[in-house]
């Protein structure tokens, strides 16, 4: 995607602690896109990581890349592995998503070994918002997650990947030998070079714990669709919004749904610009 007629430089990183999904003699592929600012800076420039959606790419997400990009930001965006359209789908890119927050760190420790970062906030959207708040220190609860492997905790079906569910347990027989893999969901994933977090419309806030949610720090802004119902608010905004001590936010509009963030055409085609806008914003206020 070009945005104010630059394109990005897109790379393929592999983490060598993590496999491939599909061949566990490989490691783990993380694609990014890097948008460098417009005009070279005295210091360093703050950097936001943009983390894309369950089952799209951080080649879509212009509408957040670009207003940050435009405001002088050093932006990158990222394909999450097995759960980007580009490669394609494996079902733990859609339930392992604890593994989200680790492809961020990742880009982190190679960007910093590359050039000096300057700040860092990362931005996410849908499933990208959990992973952004990951990052600064939430959780999601292990004995939740093991409930909706058994079942016990239905699984909203995944339009992306129907079917999800039933694959991951032919991959991975459900038995108590599993049990110590997902305690892993739980750990902390925070990255003390992250200092601010904006989400949108954010994913898995049903399955966080509160204990984490408090001990949040960072600056974290948020935005929501009053109509959005792959993510209702009172599920998966709200308790990000009650229980990070550092959280503020506001609907997008009352008629504003899930898809108007990432189909070609959607309900209210302004809606995304000025979230960007927000977000940009909200960055410059928290990472100059």
């Amino acid at each position: 995607m070009t945005i104010s007629g630059q394109q990005p430089l897109v790379r393929v990183l592999y983490d060598e602690s993590r496999s491939d999904l599909r061949d566990p003699a490989r490691p783990r592929p993380v694609r990014i896109y890097v948008w460098e600012p417009h005009q070279p800076l005295a210091l360093l420039a703050p950097l936001v990581v943009v983390s894309h959606g369950t089952g799209g790419s951080g080649s879509r997400m212009e509408w957040l890349a670009g207003p940050l990009h435009e405001a002088g930001f050093r932006v990158v965006a990222l394909d999450h592995h097995g759960n980007n359209f580009v490669d394609g789908y494996e079902p733990e890119g859609f339930l392992h998503v604890w593994e989200r927050p680790r492809d961020v760190s990742f880009v982190l420790d190679v960007l910093a070994r590359e050039q000096p970062l300057g700040p860092v906030g990362v931005a996410g959207f849908s499933l990208g918002g959990y992973t952004a708040a990951a990052l600064a220190g939430v959780r999601v609860d292990p004995r939740l997650v093991w409930a909706v492997m058994t079942g016990a905790v239905p699984l909203p079906e995944i339009p992306e990947f129907p079917g999800a569910l039933e694959a991951l347990r032919k991959k991975y027989p459900l038995d108590e030998s599993l049990r110590p893999a997902l305690d892993s969901a739980g750990a902390d994933f925070s990255d003390p070079r992250v200092r601010a977090v904006f989400q949108v419309a954010p994913g898995v806030g049903g399955l966080v714990t509160r204990e984490s949610l408090e001990t949040v720090q960072v600056p974290v802004g948020i935005r929501w669709g009053g109509a959005d119902t792959v993510n209702p608010y009172e599920v998966d905004t709200r308790p990000y919004l009650d229980h990070i001590p550092t959280a503020s936010g506001r609907s997008a509009g009352p008629d504003v749904r899930h898809e108007d963030f990432f189909l070609p055409e959607p309900a209210h085609s302004a809606v995304r610009a000025r979230v960007g806008g927000e977000a940009a914003a909200f960055f410059e206020q928290h990472l100059a």
